[in-house]
Order: C-alpha cells, then structure tokens, then sequence
C-alpha cells in the first residue's frame, strides 16, 4: 500500500503554482516548501523557486503544479494541506496542518510539533 503524500495542494494552490512556474524566465522546475525558525512563534513556511531540484526533496505533484518539500520540514509539514486565498486584504499560500500546536496573531509564524512516522 502506497505512503501518502506528505502535502496535498487544492486547486487554488495547484492554479498559482502553476501561473508561478509559468511566469518565470528561465523557467523553474517549481517551488520548494520548507521551515525555518523564526517570527513569534518559533517556525516560519518559507518558498522558494527551484531550477534544479534536490534529489532528496519529496514532490508533490498536482493538475501541472509541482512543489518540492524540504527534506528537513518533511516530519513537520506530514498531512498539511498547502492552499491559496485571496481577500481583501491579502494573497497568499495558508497551510492547514495538523503537526501545528499555535500560531501567532499575526499569522506570520507558527509553532509545530514534529508528526510521529
């Protein structure tokens, strides 16, 4: 029985992923999600354009989109759900998941918990 996907993409992350991929010259391979420390909470997703993805990243793949998940972020970011919204106020990629134990006001950081393989 196959893993599943460490993250999932709706299709409004999927139709921004690609309009990103298809926007930059020289084209990309896709975006790499990952973690990093800091903001108020602790941990921060961070993206970043890929030309030449690193052979230990997990690929998700989803309706033309493509997004590496960093090796290291791979335990905190099991069973996410990466989305796309647009409101009044701001654009940009929200992730639901389940390792996340708080969030800042803001909505900037978060902290996580580590998911248990």
């Amino acid at each position: 029985m196959p893993l599943p996907a460490v993250m999932t993409l709706t299709d409004a992350a999927a139709s921004r992923v690609r309009e990103i991929m298809a926007q930059r010259d020289p084209p990309i391979a896709g975006l790499r999600v990952g973690i990093k420390k800091g903001g108020c909470a602790g941990m921060e997703y961070t993206m970043d354009a890929v030309s030449e993805p690193d052979p230990k990243d997990e690929v998700i793949e989803a309706a033309g989109a493509r997004v590496f998940v960093d090796k290291a972020a791979v335990l905190f970011l099991l069973g996410s759900r990466m989305d796309f919204e647009t409101t009044k106020f701001r654009s940009g990629f929200i992730f639901q998941n389940p390792n996340e134990v708080s969030a800042c006001g803001c909505g900037e950081s978060v902290e996580l918990k580590a998911a248990v393989a």
